[in-house]
């Protein structure tokens, strides 16, 4: 299969890691992340996309497993997105003087439908880099990105307005 050695995406790829870590997966919304339905598949396709970024810089995306990671994604921001109230009212914090990190998490609660939308635009924009390269490799070729069903409307749910 082919893997893709591209800067620009790599660039792009680690910026959207960076993010998520910093704003979607952070140590006060990871807890309540994994409480979202997702399938263990789905996780390991975000985990390996987030957090094994140095390697794909060295060897390169294998070009499904590219997909695929960008698929998972796109699940969870669709989660984010249905969930969001409940998500929310999970970083409610009571008015207690004791409750650690308070302020934080409330900056973490305002900015949060912003986050979500701002990592669904990288994203969307990734995707864009990913199925131009795909069709220049496949040439008279259908590009894998035809092939591949869960691929599907992904471009329209990421480029929807969101939270």
């Amino acid at each position: 299969m082919e893997k893709i050695r591209d800067d620009n995406i790599t660039i792009l790829a680690e910026r959207i890691g960076y993010h998520y870590h910093l704003n979607i997966a952070n140590r006060v919304l990871r807890p309540i992340m994994r409480q979202l339905y997702l399938d263990r598949s789905t996780w390991n396709h975000i985990e390996s996309f987030t957090e094994k970024l140095e390697m794909y810089r060295r060897n390169g995306f294998p070009l499904d497993d590219l997909y695929k990671q960008i698929a998972a994604c796109t699940r969870l921001i669709e989660t984010i997105q249905s969930g969001l109230t409940v998500i929310k009212s999970k970083l409610i914090i009571e008015d207690n003087p004791d409750v650690p990190d308070r302020q934080y998490r409330q900056t973490i609660m305002d900015n949060f439908p912003q986050n979500v939308k701002l990592f669904a635009e990288k994203l969307n924009i990734l995707f864009m880099l990913v199925m131009e390269h795909d069709k220049r490799f496949a040439g008279i070729n259908k590009p894998l990105y035809t092939q591949m069903p869960e691929l599907e409307g992904i471009g329209d749910i990421l480029a929807s307005e969101c939270c």
